[in-house]
C-alpha cells in the first residue's frame, strides 16, 4: 500500500494532525483514524461501520458500484463457470489456484475430516425434533472445541491448517445430522468416494437402508451456490468472525460466532425471507398491489431479495443464480416452476418501476437461491444452514490470514454515550 495523508483541523484547535491515507490495490483509499482519538481526543462515527475500514485483506473484493466481484482477483462468473467449489475454497484459503496435485492432496484431506467423532453424534440426540437446525449446528460447531484439542492453538501453523480442512470438511456432516433430526430420521454416514456437493446430497436425502440417486445437475446447482456464497468480504457474520478472533479465541469458537451473526433474517435468512415473500404474493396478479405496498413507507411489507448494502449495480450472483434457476426448473419440470416464474415476473415489473430504478433496487442472490434449494428439496428451515455450509470457508480463510497478521488488535469499538450525566446514588426510602 502507498502511503499519503490528510489534514483534518478540529474545532477548538488551529492545530493540524495529519493522518495517513492508504491506496490498496483495487477501490477506495483508506483514512487511517487509528490515533486521533489519542491526539485530539475524538473519534469518529459511524453507524453500522459502513465506511469503516477494519482491516486490511487480500482475499475478496467487492465493487458494489460497479457490480463487481473478485475472489483473489478472481471474477466470480470465471469461477462459476470453470471451476468447481472445493477448487475456490482452495483458493480462498491459501491465495492461488491449485495446481492438478495440489488440489488432489486438498481434497484428499477433505475426505479424511468428513466423520464426525462419535460424541458429537451422541450430542445431536439431545436436541428436539422440532429445533432450528441453525440452532443445532451453532452448537456443534462450537462444542468441536471439547473434541479437538491438537488445533486450539491459534499461533501453530499447523494446528491452523489442520482446523481449516476439519471445519471445512464436518459442516456439511453437521448440517446433515441436524437435517436428520429435524426429519426424525436415522444419520446417513458420508460417503468418502462422492465430491463435496455430491456427498451433501446424500447425507440429506438417503435413508440408512436406502441410498439416494444423484443427480448431476442437482449436485451442479448446488456447487454453483457453494461458490456463489463462498465469500463476501467483511459482512456482518465474516467482520463477527475475526471480531471474536481478534480475542484470541479458539478457532471453532470464532467459526460458531459467524454462525449466529449468519442467522439473523438481514444477513442468511434473507432467501427464506424471498420464498416466504413469493408464497404471500401467490399470483402474478398481485404483484401490482405489493409493489405498490412495498413502496409505500407506512406498510410494513417489504419487497425482499431486492437491494444490496454494498451493491448499488446488479448483483454479479444473482445473474448467474438466475441461469441455473432456468436450467434446474426445465429439466425437473417441478412444482417450483410456477413460483420461479413469479420471480421473474416480479423482477420484470420492478425493474420498469420509477422507484426501484431511482434507488438501486436490483436482484441480489437471496432473491433466486431459495427458490433452487427448494427445487432440490431443502426446506426453508435449513436455507441459512446452506448459506453458513458454504460461508464456512469464508470464514475460515479470513481467520487464518488474521492470524498470520502480526499487527492484530483486540478489537474495541467506541461508542457516542448519550445516557444520563453523573449523578449520586439515592437510597431506596427516599426515591419517589
Amino acid at each position: 500500500m502507498t502511503e499519503k495523508a490528510c489534514s483534518l483541523t478540529t474545532p477548538d484547535s488551529e492545530e493540524e494532525i495529519e493522518l495517513p491515507l492508504y491506496e490498496g490495490s483495487l477501490g477506495p483509499m483508506g483514512l487511517d483514524i487509528s490515533q486521533l482519538y489519542n491526539q485530539k481526543g475524538i473519534f469518529t462515527y459511524d453507524p453500522g461501520y459502513v465506511s469503516t475500514g477494519s482491516c486490511n485483506s487480500k482475499i475478496t473484493f467487492v465493487d458494489g458500484k460497479k457490480g463487481i466481484l473478485l475472489y483473489r482477483g478472481y471474477p466470480v462468473k470465471q469461477l462459476a463457470e470453470h471451476s468447481n467449489f472445493l477448487e475456490v475454497a482452495y483458493l480462498l484459503l491459501n491465495g492461488e489456484l491449485p495446481t492438478k496435485q495440489l488440489l488432489e492432496e486438498f481434497t484428499l484431506s477433505i475426505n479424511q475430516h468428513k466423520m464426525l467423532h462419535n460424541g458429537m453424534l451422541d450430542f445431536f440426540q439431545g436436541f428436539r425434533h422440532d429445533a432450528h437446525p441453525m440452532a443445532m449446528l451453532l452448537a456443534a460447531v462450537g462444542s468441536m472445541s471439547s473434541h479437538y484439542h491438537d488445533t486450539m492453538g491459534s499461533n501453530d501453523v499447523r494446528a491452523g491448517e489442520t482446523f481449516v480442512h476439519r471445519i471445512v470438511a464436518k459442516i456439511p456432516t453437521i448440517a446433515a445430522a441436524a437435517y436428520k433430526i429435524t426429519k426424525e430420521e436415522s444419520f446417513v454416514q458420508p460417503n468418502m468416494s462422492l465430491g463435496y456437493c455430491e456427498n451433501v446430497l446424500h447425507m440429506f436425502f438417503s435413508l440408512s437402508d436406502k441410498p439416494s440417486t444423484i443427480d448431476p445437475l442437482a449436485a451442479k446447482a448446488l456447487d454453483l451456490l457453494f461458490i456463489l456464497h463462498a465469500d463476501h468480504e467483511q459482512n456482518c457474520s465474516t467482520s463477527t468472525v475475526r471480531m471474536a478472533g481478534s480475542s484470541g479465541t479458539n478457532p471453532y469458537s470464532a467459526i460458531a460466532a459467524g454462525i449466529s451473526a449468519l442467522w439473523g433474517p438481514a444477513h442468511g435468512g434473507a432467501n427464506e425471507a424471498v420464498l416466504k415473500m413469493l408464497e404471500e404474493i401467490g399470483h402474478s396478479a398481485n404483484i401490482k398491489k405489493y409493489i405498490a405496498k412495498a413502496k409505500d413507507k407506512d406498510d410494513a411489507f417489504r419487497l425482499m431479495g431486492f437491494g444490496h448494502r454494498v451493491y448499488k449495480n446488479f448483483d454479479p450472483r444473482a445473474k448467474i443464480i438466475r441461469e441455473m434457476c432456468h436450467q434446474l426448473l426445465q429439466k425437473n419440470d417441478n412444482k417450483n416452476a410456477p413460483l420461479f416464474e413469479l420471480a421473474l415476473e416480479l423482477e420484470e415489473v420492478a425493474l420498469k418501476d420509477e422507484y426501484f430504478i431511482e434507488k438501486n433496487l436490483y436482484p441480489n442472490v437471496d432473491f433466486y437461491s431459495g427458490i433452487i434449494y427448494r427445487a432440490l428439496g431443502i426446506p426453508a428451515s435449513m436455507l441459512t444452514v446452506m448459506f453458513a455450509i458454504a460461508r464456512t470457508v469464508g470464514w475460515a480463510a479470513h481467520w487464518k490470514e488474521m492470524m498470520k497478521d502480526g499487527h492484530v488488535r483486540i478489537s474495541r469499538p467506541r461508542q457516542l454515550y448519550t445516557g444520563p450525566k453523573k449523578r449520586d446514588f439515592v437510597m431506596l426510602d427516599e426515591r419517589v
